[in-house]
């Protein structure tokens, strides 16, 4: 009986392997096919970005380790050109200076975004109006701005300056004023960025859950409490991508600056993507331009894992 029943089992199972087989072949070809597909619809992207981002990037690395200087002969010279930023005290001052401007900027940036994403998810009169004013900066140009407010706070015709005056507070010399001129570059600054971080905010707090609220104003949590144990840690995921940008935006500032100061006076608001600049528009030394370009990039790829994996750890889903 165990016999008839193994045979049975051989000749109906026999079948069917071959069968799976076709069907796994099948399949397989099925999955090639659009695989093949889907790299064909992406290679046209595949090809802008290895022509204007990923070409570029490999061509200012090996840039970095010669002398050019346009149309000079341009001979390999190593590591000689990021030697050099160790002795360059320009470097080392423009270096300085973007880490307060970054260290100021965006926490002040990410907390005024914070509270005012806040305040206007309520519902306020006027609520649409008051976000708009608020991200318009953003859209406005940033040369452009800083054109009015450097008017704004000339010391000669300023209007601000003569609020200010009024109220018995001198700017002395305005933007020629070292103690005043990174203040004023760091405040346009972060009046521009805060708009856009807000709406990241507003975003992320209409994603919350409606109920968690509700059920925590049920528990008679106070107004603290619930940010503090519902709304905050709920926001973790867009404060990640919130505290980032605003680092990434505050290392790459140059526009305000340069409409504004020009990087002066005596190199106090001159921060590294200016110097870069400078050293390569200016002074035509390609080579060193890039090495410091480099520089940059590395921190802001370390900031930036750094921000990453600390707030990966306290990422959400809900």
């Amino acid at each position: 009986m165990s016999t008839r029943t193994a045979t049975a089992a051989t000749v109906t199972s026999g079948p069917s392997r071959p069968a799976e087989r076709r069907r796994r072949r099948r399949r397989g070809a099925i999955e090639r096919r659009r695989t093949r597909a889907a790299l064909l619809f992406l290679s046209p992207a595949f090809l802008v970005l290895g022509v204007f981002v990923f070409w570029p990037i490999l061509s200012a690395l090996i840039t970095s380790f010669t002398n050019d200087r346009y149309l000079d002969t341009v001979d390999w010279v190593g590591l000689a050109n990021y030697r050099r930023l160790l002795d360059d005290e320009r470097f080392w001052t423009a270096l300085e200076n973007t880490a307060v401007y970054t260290l100021v900027t965006a926490p002040v940036s990410v907390a005024l975004a914070l509270g005012l994403a806040l305040l206007l998810n309520q519902r306020l009169p006027a609520r649409g109006l008051l976000r708009a004013a608020i991200f318009l900066p953003w859209v406005v140009s940033l040369g452009i701005s800083a054109i009015a407010w450097s008017a704004l706070i000339d010391p000669q015709i300023g209007m601000l300056t003569s609020w200010l005056s009024s109220l018995g507070i001198s700017i002395g010399d305005g933007l020629r004023d070292p103690s005043v001129a990174m203040p004023a570059v760091m405040f346009v600054g972060i009046w521009r960025n805060v708009g856009f971080f807000m709406v990241m905010y507003l975003a992320g707090l209409q994603q919350i859950p409606q109920h968690l609220r509700e059920a925590a104003l049920l528990d008679g949590a106070s107004a603290v409490k619930r940010f503090r144990h519902v709304t905050w840690p709920l926001l973790a995921n867009t404060t990640m991508f919130v505290v980032i940008i605003a680092a990434i935006f505050a290392f790459q500032a140059f526009d305000q600056i340069y409409v504004m100061t020009g990087g002066g006076p005596f190199f106090q608001t001159e921060t590294l993507v200016m110097l870069i600049y400078g050293t390569a528009v200016l002074d035509y030394d390609l080579g060193y331009a890039t090495a410091i370009s480099w520089v940059l990039v590395v921190i802001v790829l370390t900031l930036s894992l750094i921000q990453m994996r600390f707030f990966s750890k306290r990422a959400v889903e809900y």
